[in-house]
């Protein structure tokens, strides 16, 4: 049984480093492995420059040096053997008490068994003990990005991934509520529904549904009449509302298409640091608005929006390539 007391603070809470994944495959990245190189080094590079250290995670000496050629001399690399740079999922995930941090290591299984990788099964580990951290192993598949929390004991979370049966199938509803605060100190879930259309995690929150203070939630607004998720983000609002959270809404990208395919392009993929709030974008119409609207949330850091088209032509955004590690401090609201 592990110790009840401890939770993992939100993402807003202060930060020793971030780590980062650095794309490095090119069947998972077919024709933009080298832009989506840049773009992760382009985020990794702001949030070093802005005065918080950053470890981007890098596969190999080749790798390495690639990315030493586009990053800021504050980022500092380190060679380990992964597949995804989704560490948002790989990476362990923290929780604290007033005095002391573990890391949680949950099974992974690719997704679903869709996207199997050699390494993705032990960088969790890896990095927990680059960390110092001691590491405990939970008895459930459970990726991070699948969860967003604000700090007070409530998480957000939907039913498309969490309840889907190519993850926990032996687990009803209530099983995976006593886990989550078994295992993360989160005592309330809110259930949202569907994540974003063809989101190849099946509908991971962090691209959905953010929290940004205690009990107050990001929630996309459609724009445009074509807008495809229009009904998933009037679904989240309504469920959300319902629970009791507030809402505070941001524009879309849009319908965002390549080769005809609709793209799970979000804002909301947003990463969270100790001074700068770094958004993707995807070059349309609503760049812009959607950045000053993430801003508008976090009046007390600095928000840049950076281009992230290539980097989604893997599957992911900033916030799917990162992992937080927090502060040890007694109190982590904002």
């Amino acid at each position: 049984m592990h110790d009840p007391i401890l939770r993992m603070p939100p993402e807003w809470h202060p930060q020793q480093w971030l780590w980062v994944g650095f794309p490095h495959d090119p069947v998972e990245w077919p024709g933009f492995l080298g832009a989506a190189q840049e773009q992760i080094a382009r985020f990794a590079s702001a949030v070093a420059d802005s005065g918080q250290p950053v470890r981007l995670i890098v596969r190999d000496e080749a790798n390495a040096a690639r990315a030493r050629s586009l990053c800021s001399a504050a980022v500092t690399l380190e060679v380990r053997r992964y597949g995804d740079v989704w560490l948002r999922d790989t990476g362990p995930l923290v929780v604290q008490g007033s005095a002391r941090q573990v890391a949680r290591r949950f099974g992974f299984n690719g997704w679903g068994g869709k996207y199997l990788m050699d390494g993705d099964q032990e960088i969790g580990a890896e990095l927990a003990a680059s960390a110092d951290l001691p590491v405990e192993t939970c008895d459930w598949i459970l990726e991070g990005g699948a969860l967003d929390g604000d700090g007070t004991g409530l998480v957000a979370t939907t039913e498309q991934c969490l309840l889907n049966p190519n993850r926990n199938p032996q687990l009803t509803r209530a099983d995976l509520e006593a886990r989550l605060a078994r295992d993360l100190g989160y005592s309330r879930v809110l259930w949202l529904g569907d994540g974003l259309i063809n989101d190849h995690t099946d509908g991971h929150v962090d691209n959905l549904a953010r929290f940004v203070a205690p009990n107050v939630l990001a929630l996309p607004r459609a724009t445009g009449a074509d807008d495809p998720n229009a009904a998933i983000y009037a679904d989240a609002k309504a469920r959300a509302e319902a629970f009791g959270v507030q809402v505070r809404e941001v524009p879309s990208p849009g319908r965002v298409e390549t080769d005809g395919r609709i793209e799970p392009a979000s804002y909301m993929n947003f990463c969270i640091t100790s001074r700068l709030v770094v958004v993707p974008t995807f070059g349309t119409a609503h760049d812009a608005e959607g950045v000053a609207a993430v801003a508008a949330l976090f009046p007390d850091r600095d928000t840049i929006g950076l281009p992230a088209d290539a980097v989604l032509a893997g599957g992911g955004g900033f916030h799917c390539a990162s992992q937080q590690v927090p502060s040890v401090s007694s109190d982590s609201a904002r």
